[in-house]
Parts: C-alpha cells; structure tokens; sequence
C-alpha cells in the first residue's frame, strides 16, 4: 500500500482519540468477516495505514483475527507483520498461506526482516527465510549472526552510494537509471576505492544543486558512522543527540556494510523507554496480547521482591509492639508516614531512571542533583508536616503526637529524595540496569525509615 487515507474514524470521537480506530470501523469490519464478504472488507481495510491494521489484529480475539487473516488473503502487506506486537505476529505468520507469507515479506526492507525473524522459533524463522532471494536471505542471515542489540541488526542493507569523485549530474543520473533504488532513502554514501564512507548528501542537495557541482562539496557536516557491533541504544542516543537522518555502519576496517535510518533508532528510544516503564512498576516487558501464564511468570519474581520488602518493615513494626498498643493511633497515622515517603521516592526514582537513560544524570552533576531532591524532600516534607502535625492536634486532641508524625513525616521525605536518586545511580555503576532493580530497594527504605522514624519519636515522646 504505498498511499493510505486518514482512518474513518466516528465523527463525534473525542480528539484525543483522534488517530485511533473508530468504534463502527472495527465493527463493520468484523461484521464483513463474519458474512465472508471478501469485496467489503479489502473496501474497508485498503484505506487503512498498516499501523491501523495491526491495531485492529491486535484489538480482537484469536478466532476472528484468524478469520480475518484467512478472508483477506493475498492482500496481506508485509509492512502490517513488522507493525504486529511480537506475541500477534507469530499468531499471524503460523495463520498466513505460504504464498502469501513470501509475498509479504519480500516487500520488506532487509532491516525488516531481521525484526521480524530474530525473535521468532527456528520453525517460523525457516518459513520466513525460505520466502526470500538468495541474496536477501544470505543478508539477512548475516544480520542475524551479529550481536543482539548491535547496530549490525538493526541497520538495513540497502544502501544508495556513489564514488567520491562524482558530481551531482552523475548522481541524479545513476538514480534515475536504477529501478532497485530502496524505497525511501534520506542521502547518497560517498565511498572511496576500497568502498570507505567519506561523506553523504542529502537527497534535497543534490536536488537544488547544478549538475556540475561535485558531491565532496555539498556533505553534510554531520556525518559520522557506526560500528557494526556498536550498542542499538549508543547509536539511538547519537541519533537524537546530534540530529541524525540516516548513518552508515562500517565494519572492523572501515568499509561500507549498511546504513541505519532515523525511523529505526527511534524506534529503539521508543522501546528503551517503554521497557523503563515496564520495569520500574515490575511487570517486565509485557503486553496486552501476552498470555495468562507468561504475564503471572513475568510479574512474580517482582511480587515476591516486594513480599520481603513488606516482611522486613513489618518486622520494624514488631519492635514497637508495646509502643503501638498503648497509642492505637499510632497503628492508624504510620502507613501515611510510609505512604507520602514512598510516593516522594518513586518521584525522585522516575526523574533519576530517565535522566540516566538520556545520559543527562552523570558524575559530574550527580550530588548537585541530589542535594536538589533532598531540599525538594525537605520543603514537601516541611509543608505536610504542618498539615499532620494539624491532624494528630485536631484528630486525636495531642499536640505532642502531632509533633511526632510532623518530624517522622519531614525525616522520611527526605530520605526518600536522597534514596531515590542514590540508589540508581549506585545500581547502574554497578551495570544493574537501576528500572528493574532501584524501585524495590526505594521502596525498602523509604518504608523501613518512615516506621522507624515514626514509631521510634513515638516511643521516645509519647511513653
């Protein structure tokens, strides 16, 4: 599909909503599938964007994805596999006639490909590779023997270059003659004899140029390569650090292999900052299409962190036995104390998780920035301080209790701004990735110091 439509979205849908399949779409589409009408749902499905597809796929249930699937047949496009959430698309690969399979993915860029292959069982993989040229899939093989994560998988074969010493006429020339031209492509490569990227134009360049100019002339200033074993996440943060459009990868000896384009590093920022998500709330890298039994494997482990993060602050608790049973209010007001110290470190722990992933968080600011937490703890804490120390005063008629929660409550928020930039900072020079782990240890302590604080002025005070 090489031009779509704005979807036909319900006219009264919120704007929010604005970019998201409309309620009497999907409807009509099912109800096309449900009465075999092959003319009415390829009428229906050809204005939609592959993206659009692979929502609606991902939105119904099995059996009328399969339905779907089978009834649309050879229109299938390759571009909706690579836009399918990796639990839908190995559902939709096994439901795919070969024929068609071949089909699809022939139409998909190298890089493509290797996405939609790496993840899949050798079964799937071999029906996948099987589908392509030889070429394509001696290229694709290759992509696949290099490291996971690495600018090798993720750069795409596909490459449009030119020796150093053309001139634009010859560029615009060889491009016009050529009908293997990649489909979208943002600059020519400028190679040297033993095929080393010196350079590139950008296509708008060699457009506004006259045919005499020489290519050397008009390079963009900021080139740079890649390694082909070079880290996806490095190569995305060079992307949206310096304002990259596409750049060639190299191998060991400098020579030309691929070229890795903005729309690819993207997407990896994009799933580097989903899966910081994901794990700060401890549910790995589940999706609304993952099965029952996976989504329960994934979150355990985290359930059970936090089961013995709970035990050792009740064990706190149970060291102030007496203390709580001679002030039963002291039972009602300290899950506030751990609350509000919890809730202060989860915010200092989101900001340092993200500012660590865009590499904003360093050694060189790392103190500034906690003592900023820490006074940012110390001003919340004085506030709400005020306002317990009101409650114990108005609630339970005690002055002397309302001065207790105000000090725990001030000592707990500022712990919890210290912890919650302290400790992934700490885990992440360990190389403990600080999403999966920083949140139960933020957790732990801002629980442990709020009882502790709280029940400890109390036996103090108040016996």
């Amino acid at each position: 599909m090489e031009e779509h439509q704005v979807i036909d979205n319900d006219e009264d849908k919120p704007e929010k909503d604005a970019y998201v399949l409309g309620q009497k779409t999907v409807a009509a589409i099912l109800y096309a599938v449900d009465a075999q009408d092959k003319t009415k749902l390829a009428e229906l499905m050809e204005p939609l964007h592959a993206a659009d597809i692979a929502d609606l796929l991902e939105q119904i249930n099995t059996f009328d994805r399969r339905q779907l699937v089978e009834l649309y047949g050879g229109a299938f496009d390759g571009e909706i596999l690579s836009e399918l959430n990796e639990d839908i698309r190995e559902e939709i690969i096994t439901a795919l006639k070969p024929d068609v399979l071949a089909d699809a993915v022939r139409e998909l860029d190298s890089d493509d490909v290797v996405d939609l292959v790496e993840d899949l069982d050798p079964p799937q993989q071999e029906a996948i590779l099987d589908a392509l040229e030889d070429a394509d899939r001696v290229a694709v093989e290759q992509a696949l023997s290099f490291p996971e994560y690495s600018a090798g998988r993720l750069m795409q074969r596909e490459v449009v270059m030119a020796p150093e010493h053309w001139n634009v006429g010859e560029a615009i020339d060889f491009m016009r003659n050529h009908d293997d031209m990649p489909e979208q492509f943002y600059h020519v490569v400028l190679v040297d004899p033993a095929m080393r990227p010196v350079g590139h134009v950008t296509l708008g360049k060699i457009l506004s140029h006259p045919r005499e100019m020489k290519l050397t002339e008009i390079v963009e200033p900021s080139f740079r390569t890649f390694q082909l074993d070079e880290d996806e996440g490095d190569v995305a943060y060079a992307f949206n650090q310096y304002h990259l459009i596409s750049a060639p990868v190299v191998d060991k000896v400098g020579r030309l292999v691929g070229v890795i384009t903005i729309d690819d590093a993207m997407s990896v920022l994009d799933d580097e900052h989903e899966e910081d998500i994901l794990r700060l709330a401890g549910v790995g890298d589940g999706s609304l299409a993952a099965k029952v039994i996976e989504t329960t494997r994934a979150r355990l482990p985290w359930l059970a962190v936090n089961l013995v993060t709970a035990i050792l602050a009740s064990l706190v608790i149970a060291q102030f036995e007496d203390t709580i049973a001679q002030f039963v209010a002291l039972a009602v007001l300290m899950p506030i104390v751990a609350s509000m110290g919890g809730n202060a470190g989860t915010q200092a722990l989101t900001v340092a998780v993200r500012a660590i992933a865009t590499r904003d968080l360093t050694g060189s600011n790392v103190w500034r920035v906690i003592r900023r937490e820490v006074l940012v703890g110390l001003a919340n804490g004085l506030i709400f301080a005020v306002v317990m120390g009101a409650v114990g005063l108005i609630w339970f008629g005690s002055p002397v209790l309302g001065g207790v929660i105000a000090a725990a409550m001030v000592i707990n928020m500022v712990i919890a701004g210290f912890a919650g930039i302290l400790i992934p900072v700490v885990l992440d020079r360990l190389r403990v990735d600080p999403a999966l782990a920083s949140g139960a240890f933020v957790t732990t302590v801002t629980d442990v110091v709020g009882f502790l604080a709280f029940l400890g002025l109390a036996a103090i005070f108040l016996l």
